[in-house]
């Protein structure tokens, strides 16, 4: 890109400055036109071969033309020739030549004659050279002259130069002086791709903080009950890149406007920029184009993108692809690659490769291989050295690791041990340590306490805490907030929650009136819905309650469907219900196995009604034995009614 000057050109040679750079030759090198015009030399290379250009320069300087003196200089500098521009410029500096005393000051700093190429950087900066004013700027912050350092950039700046106006910018951000971002928007509008990335990223953080507030900070074993512990179950840990606080959907606001530079600066070859803009794109659902401009990044040597173009082709099932690109990003330090693939290792049975690339990542700084290791350790009961990875990674301040350490040291019965781990992990953030924090203290029968975690994890959307605080709020009478709970536990796929959430609804519904011949079916109400929902994930109790529901309605099959489901899972209940409806049918011997497997379950209603049957088969022994069964099981009008039955039989046997 070209800026043009009195009769100089600052040339850019395709690397941008980068923060506190030691060595900017390139970038301060000014050629001068052999005409009358300044032009950039590769431009003039297009035009006739370079050797060509040098002849014709070389000619014209010995006839002592000022500007061809000057821009041989600047060539042969650019050519690393230090020996062989030294007398040009030298010469074109003598006869006043701003471009070729900001070249000689170039060429000295080359030589490591810092003061004297400043000395020539100043002569030609108080001449208007805006490349020397910049040079001299970042010669002064270089030593610690700050305000030297901003005079002199913000005099390159004020004169349109990209370079002074970015390094103007990023003195005044290291200063956190709100000015950085004036100069920083002025140099990405004249194509400075890091002056556009970092722009994007101010933009971007500023909306954030809009919308976030600025002070703010962006595998389960579960068994069925109030004692259920959430302990690690596999899972490993992975990160995919992501864009904090940024809703999905198209960017408006700053938002857009900071994508719109990381898509200037990725264009022009930035690879970080390229990795956000795919982030940003994965973010809102438009894979194919992330997937490209991860790509792009990924070629340059980005490895974060690398392993974000490896989650992509996962996810799209491509799993070789992504194997590839993880294996790329891991080789080059990336840790969260070398998890993702250990994990792909894990699954595919290959514990000790799964291994090797745990330990690489928590070797590059990662602590989810530490973590990690203690998973796959705990998967292989190597419970010892799972405790011991699982505790390094906790000391690092790994959130799930304390979680998983303090399940273990629970699991031995080490509760004192296990609490100030769930507490740590708990306080860090864990919705399953404070799930399990609820756990802990309700097994001490602090129930106070407990309920204080479980809403603090039903907060956050834990399924199985909010499962206790709606059972607690029932407990306490308060249905509108047991409703509240058990639904969110319910949505979030708890059986117990839509049992007992249906229950409730239940409880509400009028008693159903008399049937009317004729009369249409009625739709399933809301409670039968949720009754269905909790049967279907194969809770008995909702079978049952869903058998009762459809033989109410008349749709006999779908009773036997579900009283059957519920008793082959061991419901005495259903095992009873569906004996009752087998009777009705006809199907006597059939019912009888089903009362049978009940009343052995414990079901007094069963016992009585085989009593029942033995007797009018005249089988008085086996009926006195239900009879005996049935009282032994109650409830206590069974009781009474098995009591007299077994008399009469037993009067009828003595007779």
């Amino acid at each position: 890109m070209v800026f043009m000057g009195d009769r100089a050109t600052l040339l850019e040679t395709g690397r941008f400055v980068q923060r506190h750079a030691r060595n900017a030759a390139d970038e301060i090198i000014e050629a001068v036109g052999a005409v009358d015009a300044a032009v950039d030399t590769t431009a003039e290379t297009d035009a006739e071969n370079e050797t060509e250009t040098e002849a014709r320069h070389r000619r014209a300087a010995e006839r002592g033309d000022l500007a061809s003196m000057s821009a041989l200089g600047a060539l042969l500098l650019r050519r690393g020739d230090l020996d062989g521009a030294e007398p040009y410029l030298r010469g074109a500096t003598a006869e006043g030549d701003r471009a070729a005393a900001n070249n000689l000051g170039v060429l000295l700093h080359q030589r490591g004659y810092a003061e004297e190429a400043a000395g020539w950087w100043r002569v030609a900066a108080v001449a208007g050279s805006a490349p020397a004013a910049h040079a001299l700027g970042r010669h002064h912050r270089e030593r610690g002259d700050e305000p030297a350092a901003e005079y002199w950039l913000r005099q390159a700046a004020e004169q349109g130069h990209a370079l002074g106006a970015y390094a103007l910018a990023d003195l005044l951000e290291h200063r956190s002086d709100v000015g950085a971002e004036r100069w920083l928007r002025a140099a990405a509008e004249q194509g400075h791709r890091e002056a556009a990335y970092r722009l994007a990223l101010a933009l971007e953080r500023r909306a954030t903080e809009t919308t976030r507030g600025p002070h703010e900070t962006g595998t389960r074993l579960r068994v069925p009950g109030t004692r259920a512990v959430v302990a690690p179950g596999g899972v490993p840990a992975v990160a995919v890149p992501a864009i904090p606080g940024q809703p999905a959907g198209q960017a408006t606001g700053e938002d857009a406007e900071a994508e719109q530079w990381f898509r200037q600066a990725a264009a022009r070859g930035h690879r970080r920029a390229a990795l956000h803009l795919g982030a940003i794109l994965e973010h809102r659902g438009e894979l194919k184009e992330a997937g490209r401009w991860y790509l792009s990044s990924a070629k340059e040597g980005e490895a974060k993108a690398a392993c974000a173009l490896g989650f992509l082709l996962r996810d799209a099932g491509d799993e070789e692809s992504a194997a590839v690109w993880w294996l790329r990003a891991a080789q080059d330090g990336d840790g969260n690659a070398a998890n993702a693939l250990g994990a792909l290792h894990a699954a595919r049975g290959e514990q000790q490769t799964a291994e090797r690339w745990y330990r690489a990542a928590m070797d590059a700084g990662d602590v989810n291989g530490a973590y990690n290791l203690g998973l796959l350790c705990a998967a292989q009961d190597r419970i010892t050295q799972a405790e011991q990875w699982y505790r390094r990674a906790a000391y690092a301040g790994h959130r799930e690791a304390a979680n998983a350490l303090a399940v273990l040291l629970l699991q031995a019965g080490d509760a004192n041990g296990a609490e100030p781990w769930f507490s740590k992990a708990a306080e860090a953030g864990s919705v399953d340590a404070a799930f399990n924090l609820g756990i802990l203290h309700a097994g001490r029968d602090d129930d106070r306490t407990a309920l204080v975690w479980y809403e603090r994890a039903a907060a956050a959307g834990h399924t199985e805490a909010a499962l206790q605080v709606g059972i607690a709020a029932l407990r306490d009478g308060d249905e509108q907030t047991a409703e509240r709970h058990l639904r969110c536990a319910a949505g979030g796929g708890s059986a117990e929650a839509a049992f007992r959430l249906a229950s409730v609804l239940d409880a509400r519904r009028p008693e159903p009136g008399p049937a009317v011949l004729g009369a249409s079916r009625e739709e399933k109400s809301e409670c039968e819905e949720w009754y269905e929902r909790a049967a279907q994930q194969g809770h008995r109790r909702a079978q049952v309650r869903v058998g009762m529901l459809a033989a109410g309605r008349g749709d006999l099959a779908q009773a036997d469907r579900w009283y059957r489901e519920a008793a082959e899972a061991g419901s005495r209940n259903g095992a009873f219900n569906l004996g009752l409806l087998l009777a009705r049918e006809g199907s006597e011997r059939e019912a009888a196995l089903w009362w049978t497997r009940a009343a052995r379950a414990g079901h007094g209603r069963a016992a009585l009604r085989l009593a029942l049957l033995a007797a009018r088969r005249g089988e008085l022994a086996e009926g006195r034995h239900w009879c005996d069964r049935a009282v032994e099981l109650g409830p206590a009008e069974v009781a009474e009614r098995a009591a007299r039955l077994s008399e009469a039989l037993h009067q009828e046997l003595t007779a």
